[in-house]
């Protein structure tokens, strides 16, 4: 009895300092936001002269709102897309026999080992002979569908019975009507999952929206805030800010879906 309760108490111990180590950053991040320019080097953990003026500041001028709205529209235009495409492509491999499916299946799951870097020049290639240079479009395309996403739609679709696709059939519903009346409700917790990563990776892609833009107006939040770091000097007090902003919407997307996104992501690691 004593040994386990010593266990528990480790354990709890364990997980307090693992806690604070994940708090820490964002408490400094919070903290460096509500100070003025020359106390940003200063590592105190509470302000000694707290002001909301760097918040004022980088909302009421500069172009950080529109920073702001290009990547939400980036995140969640990308975000719907692979959420469609993916869940479509993963259940049409799924339930579906015909000729090359393994092949097919195998040269999705070989993208997954190509890096990213390897692909921004066919892709800039791409965007410029297409006219997408300086666009949403020429930010969203390489994101609108991805590998892992198909593969983890197929995985889940495989553990949905064949029998409710088989009366679906017989009561006179369409191939997409059931993929979309039936099977995709089903799948819910996937979907969580998928969608919160994918929402993220585009929220916080910086190299390729970088490359692919000209315009200032086009720029989404990581690349926008990375001038406020200059040549000689950081605006860090700024750039926390911004950061602080930026961060609300990955806070509520995970409030949202935290319990679908755990259950997708415990019921992933069951998969065969």
């Amino acid at each position: 009895m004593m040994s386990r309760r010593l266990g528990q108490w480790v354990m709890a111990l364990a997980l307090l300092a693992g806690g604070i180590l994940c708090i820490l950053p964002i408490w400094l991040m919070l903290s460096t936001s509500l100070k003025f320019s020359a106390d940003a080097y200063d590592l105190s953990l509470i302000p000694a002269n707290p002001t909301l003026g760097n918040y004022v500041k980088i909302l009421g001028e500069g172009r950080f709102p529109l920073w702001f709205a290009n990547s939400m529209i980036v995140a969640l235009a990308t975000t719907a897309s692979v959420l469609f495409f993916d869940s479509l492509v993963g259940y049409t491999l799924a339930k579906y026999r015909f000729r090359g499916q393994k092949l097919v299946f195998i040269l999705i799951l070989s993208t997954l080992m190509i890096p990213t870097e390897m692909l921004v020049i066919p892709w800039y290639v791409m965007a410029k002979n297409f006219g997408w240079m300086d666009s949403y479009w020429g930010i969203m395309f390489p994101g609108m569908m991805t590998g892992f996403g198909t593969f983890l739609m197929k995985q889940f679709f495989e553990t949905v019975p064949d029998e409710l696709l088989d009366a679906a059939r017989i009561d006179g519903l369409g191939e997409f009507a059931i993929f979309r009346r039936i099977a995709l409700p089903l799948v819910k917790p996937a979907l969580a999952a998928l969608a919160i990563f994918i929402f993220l990776g585009n929220w916080a892609a910086f190299l390729w929206p970088l490359i692919i833009t000209n315009s200032r107006d086009l720029y989404t939040l990581p690349v926008g805030m990375a001038f406020f770091s200059g040549e000689h000097q950081a605006e860090w007090e700024m750039i926390m800010a911004g950061a602080a902003i930026a961060s609300l919407p990955t806070l509520v997307a995970f409030l949202l879906f935290q319990r679908h996104i755990i259950k997708g992501i415990t019921l992933s690691g069951l998969k065969s």
